[in-house]
């Protein structure tokens, strides 16, 4: 490894943290807004020019609020846990490939921090983690409305892996690989794996709500029963590690459902009048980022649109109804690769 490509990684590396803080900074601002546009308020419009400053003076807010731990709480863990919430938000970014490669002097320059050929076991490990952060916090508040949202948590995310793992067996069936990258190469122009795994898809996206703890599936942090949930105790940067990693958990899924099943950066149509790899590389992210950015907007709409599921229908969606369609899906796709594989067979 030349040390040029070596500094590139790390630029790559710091510019995907900048724009994912960023991006998760904003979805504050862009929930606050889109929640009043479907209840018919403004907003925020205080700070700064149609409230765009918001953000930072929550930010700040956050940074300047007095810093409180519960005598009664586990010190370390206590603080520990929103740490790890973070941590594996951010982790889990490293694989998603952003754009096709740039050509810069002849060498070709990745837009992708690394391409593992097992992303989607590293995606889903880094995934798992991330509920003993909330579990850890929960544990060591002390607090019994913490300690229930805590095991709610772990529950949810425990009952919608089963399904998303699932739903993913049956799209690595089709596609033949783990790697993230090559799953993006491979849906040139229009040619996006939603149309081969519909029923995949929906089942995707349902547990993705359930595990970054959106409604209608919030109900860790349910205000209504349990104060604040798992958080209730936290105050300061450390609830805000808490709600920056829930932002950047919907970020991320955002990014994932548009890579596995929306093509991720490819285009229709654009390869037929841009030539150049660079320009290709650059309208790639953005138009990845398009995608991302309408994602975005469809967990939050369904937040301001849906009801809160009461826990047991939560449970029974993913155990009774998720669960055996994620099966079907996989005995229809093993089925249907069969027959392919038997026509061309005969075929030859």
């Amino acid at each position: 490894m030349t040390l040029s490509f070596l500094i590139y990684k790390v630029i790559l590396v710091l510019v995907i943290f900048a724009i994912t803080l960023l991006v998760a900074t904003y979805s504050t601002y862009a929930e606050r807004k889109i929640a009043a546009f479907l209840q018919d308020r403004i907003g925020p419009d205080r700070a700064g020019p149609f409230g765009i400053l918001q953000p930072l003076a929550d930010a700040v807010k956050m940074f300047m609020k007095e810093e409180m731990i519960p005598s009664v709480s586990n010190r370390m863990l206590f603080i520990i846990g929103p740490g790890v919430c973070m941590l594996t938000a951010c982790m889990t970014g490293v694989v998603i490939p952003w754009g096709p490669s740039m050509n810069i002097g002849g060498t070709e320059y990745p837009l992708q921090i690394t391409d593992l050929n097992i992303g989607i076991l590293y995606l889903f490990g880094v995934i798992s983690l991330g509920v003993y952060g909330i579990m850890i916090g929960g544990w060591a508040s002390n607090n019994k409305f913490s300690l229930l949202g805590a095991i709610r948590a772990s529950s949810q995310m425990i009952s919608y892996e089963v399904a998303m793992g699932l739903s993913i067996i049956a799209l690595v069936m089709t596609t033949g690989t783990l790697s993230l990258g090559q799953i993006a190469a491979d849906q040139p122009g229009a040619h996006w794996n939603v149309f081969i795994q519909p029923l995949g898809f929906l089942i995707f996206i349902i547990c993705a709500f359930a595990e970054t703890n959106r409604a209608p599936f919030d109900l860790p942090e349910c205000e209504t029963e349990l104060v604040g949930g798992y958080h209730t105790e936290y105050s300061s940067m450390k609830l805000g590690f808490f709600l920056f990693a829930e932002y950047i958990n919907m970020f991320i899924s955002s990014a994932v459902i548009s890579t596995f099943y929306f093509g991720g950066y490819n285009m229709p149509f654009i390869a037929r009048f841009v030539h150049d790899p660079n320009w290709l590389a650059v309208l790639g992210f953005v138009f990845l980022f398009t995608k991302i950015s309408f994602f975005i907007f469809v967990f939050m709409w369904v937040r301001w649109t849906l009801p809160r599921f009461r826990y047991d229908q939560l449970m029974n969606l993913g155990w009774k109804v998720l669960i055996p369609l994620s099966i079907l899906n996989l005995v229809v796709t093993g089925g249907w690769m069969m027959r392919m594989e038997i026509y061309h067979f005969f075929i030859k």
